[in-house]
């Protein structure tokens, strides 16, 4: 017998879990490859998963509206098509009951024990996610529930990370190992709970205001914010490049362009490649924090914000934006900006971010202070280009002219990135900007 296991997919550089909003199949449904399996969600987008082979479901782990981990096992696809006949539902039912006896076994071994204890990798009733690595070391070493919730995590939402555990199992018998779960309950309950909930605002609320939920996205959102803002000391520097060649050459060339490529050119692949330039330039702005640690990222991964339909916001990847030309990064940005105010964005095309730049000028505003991506360390806002007098120099002295100017304004993570690396990186970037050659050939 073959099993086919379908695993929850990765949807995102910061992204450990996905929740399942909808079940388009049940047991014993025959699959073709490609027929859509199920729909997941998550803060960077919704998503159908496919199915990668042609089969019978064999086996569904989780329902609808469960949360699931980054690479677990949602269900069994066997791929042998001969496993029932006509009495599949005695099959089915004694399966069941088998799986019924064992679950109900379980419980009763487990729930005295620890009440509390992760049913999967996640503790219900905190909250908190527990990979299936450190799960295995605390089985290993028989660290209990109650000693994993009092272990201070340092990942994402103070997820306990394999070094965590580590250090604690070193410091176990030394007295100075976490105190127990018991004593440190409401830390951690504060700890895992959203940022949002922490800096909770009373409101007024008047009987003629409309009180609007907000969806599951804008939630998580909200919470992403929070959070970057939480653990990132931010700093933003403010630059205006003067985009006048930039601006008359795509006004001359835009016709030609899209009548020989069949493809928009607008000013963002135009930035995103003075960005990729200035990046390779600048390896400490393409950059993550882990801990005490910086990771230089080796490849130079651009993310763009881009507004959905519903007023939400993802961020899809250009890949490798350095090694591209720019007929590659105008497919690109095109690409991904339709799919992404459609919501049809995949998996691969939110994973992998190393900077992003988010494009304040597309609803008229000439300058903002952007909230950095975890875990990247920086984020760029461009302005609308606006028409301005500026004072030049010419052969016969000073002149008023009228030139094409732009704000462009950096926020970067303090913890990586000073004033001065902050600085010079926008400041290339401007010049980068400026420096386009009016004569450019498409």
């Amino acid at each position: 017998m073959s099993d086919f296991q379908v695993m929850m997919p990765k949807m995102g550089e910061s992204v450990q879990e996905a929740t399942i909003t909808k079940m388009f199949v049940k047991k014993g449904d025959t699959v073709e490859e490609d027929d859509v399996l199920f729909e997941i969600a998550t803060d960077k987008v919704d998503s159908e998963i496919p199915s990668p082979v042609a089969g019978k479901v064999k086996e569904i782990k989780y329902n609808e509206d469960d949360l699931v981990a980054v690479g677990e096992v949602v269900m069994l696809i066997s791929m042998d098509g001969e496993d029932e006949g006509d009495d599949t539902s005695s099959e089915e039912t004694t399966d069941k009951k088998a799986e019924e006896q064992l679950a109900a076994k379980e419980e009763k071994s487990e729930t005295p024990k620890d009440s509390g204890a992760p049913q999967g990798n996640v503790n219900k009733q905190s909250g908190r996610f527990y990979s299936p690595l450190v799960r295995s070391i605390a089985d290993k070493e028989g660290v209990s529930f109650d000693e994993l919730e009092s272990i201070e995590g340092s990942g994402q939402g103070g997820r306990v990370q394999k070094k965590d555990i580590l250090a604690y199992l070193e410091n176990r018998g030394s007295g100075k190992a976490a105190q127990p779960a018991a004593a440190s309950a409401p830390a951690q309950g504060a700890k895992a709970a959203p940022q949002a909930q922490q800096h909770k605002v009373s409101v007024s609320i008047g009987a003629e205001d409309t009180i609007v939920e907000m969806d599951r996205v804008r939630k998580m959102i909200a919470d992403h914010m929070v959070t970057s803002k939480h653990v990132a000391p931010h700093v933003t520097s403010v630059v205006e490049a003067d985009m006048t060649n930039m601006v008359l050459w795509r006004n001359k060339v835009k016709g030609e362009y899209q009548e020989k490529y069949g493809e928009k050119i607008t000013f963002m692949p135009l930035i995103t490649e003075a960005v990729a330039k200035a990046l390779a330039e600048f390896p400490y702005v393409n950059s993550s924090v882990d801990g005490y640690n910086i990771v230089l990222r080796k490849h130079v991964n651009i993310g763009m914000a881009v507004a959905t339909e519903n007023n939400n916001l993802v961020v899809p990847v250009i890949k490798d934006a350095d090694t591209k030309n720019l007929l590659g990064l105008t497919k690109d940005v095109n690409r991904l900006a339709a799919l992404g105010r459609k919501n049809n964005l995949g998996p691969d095309d939110l994973q992998g971010g190393t900077f992003a730049i988010t494009n304040f000028g597309s609803f008229g505003n000439i300058i903002g202070t952007p909230i950095i991506n975890q875990p990247q360390t920086a984020i760029l806002a461009v302005g609308t280009i606006e028409k301005k007098p500026a004072v030049m120099e010419t052969p016969t002295g000073d002149a008023i002219v009228v030139r094409h100017k732009m704000f462009l304004s950096l926020s970067y993570d303090h913890r990586v990135i000073d004033g001065m690396l902050g600085g010079k990186f926008l400041r290339r970037v401007a010049d980068i900007l400026e420096e386009h050659d009016p004569n450019r050939e498409i």
